[in-house]
């Protein structure tokens, strides 16, 4: 941690936590974070789903929603970004409070409910970035559609020439109904037209699905099953749970989706079971719970060929980026591994 994160982060838990989240982005545009570059080595350089990265650790959705800090977070040691979820529409999502912290649990909850400026002015953002580590979008739906699979398309066609991956986001448990399209039938009807949407507007563009931590064994078959059939280009495993087992702090019962620290062994496990059930043929991007650079590295043993990581920055600044993208390429060294690729799924048993 930075001698400026040392003293900005508990300034900013003096605010209320999407107050603190503004102000961070704010520091962020302004050029007060660590900006080393993308950290890279031999070993750490790798591939997903045809994409080039410096690292395997990436920024997962939310922390960006509005893609207004590309240009520094490309800057902090990232080797990709997601930024968004975008909606046709803009909309303000659920009132607030809708954002809060559980410091004895390093862990956070939250109820935002796609709050967004939507895909017009996301996309015109997206257009005007500057070239450097890939940058995806998250797909999402407006509350009020009757066509959500349709939204999913329409935000597609407008941002994909913009990006370099997209997501499918059907695992958020704030907008009503919206993980029912992770059902088998709604599931490949939603990706196929996605997918052709995909192949008419932006065919370079690689379509990742993102699911929930909430599935049983059979939900994650069918899941394992469409996604080889559509040709999904990856999956992100896992957005946030429902489960509050073990938690603490006047917070713990609010609604929302939980991530952060509670969440890793619950993701890691559906990580190393999509794994198997993918036989490793789908690049996986492992996201749940990721604070240190041994947890980035037992996700890849696990089956992942990426990492994704947000709520953990809320704790210990963005420097933390650097310091598990260090610590990962020494973790490979140390075990014999010359690259990423050589150590995904090494040690899945371990999960199962």
């Amino acid at each position: 941690m930075s001698a400026l994160e040392r003293l900005g982060l508990p300034l900013l838990r003096a605010f209320d936590p999407e107050t603190a989240h503004g102000l961070a982005l704010r520091a962020l545009t302004l050029g007060l974070a660590p900006a080393p570059g993308p950290i890279t080595s031999s070993r750490l350089r790798t591939s997903l789903a045809g994409l080039d990265l410096p690292n395997p650790i990436g920024l997962a959705a939310g922390f960006d929603k509005n893609a207004t800090a590309i240009a520094p977070l490309s800057r902090a040691g990232f080797g990709f970004i997601e930024v968004g979820a975008a909606t046709p529409f803009a909309q303000p999502g659920n009132p607030r409070p809708r954002l809060f912290r559980l410091g004895e649990d390093r862990a956070a909850i939250n109820r935002f409910g796609f709050n967004n400026d939507g895909m017009a002015k996301i996309a015109a953002r997206l257009k005007a970035r500057p070239h450097g580590i890939p940058v995806g979008l998250n797909l999402g739906a407006n509350k009020t559609s009757d066509d959500r699979a349709g939204d999913f398309a329409s935000v597609l066609a407008t941002c994909g020439p913009f990006v370099d991956f997209a997501t499918v986001n059907v695992s958020s448990p704030n907008t009503e109904s919206l993980r029912d399209l992770q059902g088998k039938a709604a599931l490949d009807a939603l990706l196929r037209g996605v997918l052709e949407t995909r192949n008419a507007s932006c065919p370079r563009v690689p379509v990742f699905l993102k699911i929930a931590p909430d599935l049983s064994r059979a939900e994650l078959e069918d899941i394992a099953d469409v996604a080889r059939a559509c040709g999904v280009d990856a999956i992100i495993a896992t957005n946030t749970t429902l489960d509050r087992n073990g938690l603490h702090g006047p917070h713990a019962k609010e609604a929302g989706g939980l991530s952060g620290a509670p969440l890793f062994e619950t993701s890691t496990r559906i990580l190393a079971r999509l794994s198997e059930l993918t036989e490793g043929k789908i690049p996986l991007i492992g996201v749940g719970g990721v604070g240190s650079s041994k947890q980035a590295y037992a996700k890849i043993c696990a089956g992942a060929s990426a990492v994704q990581l947000y709520t953990a920055l809320v704790f210990e600044g963005m420097s933390l980026v650097v310091q598990i993208a260090k610590g990962l390429d020494d973790l490979l060294q140390a075990d014999g591994f010359k690259s990423v690729a050589e150590a995904t799924g090494a040690k899945r048993g371990d999960w199962l």
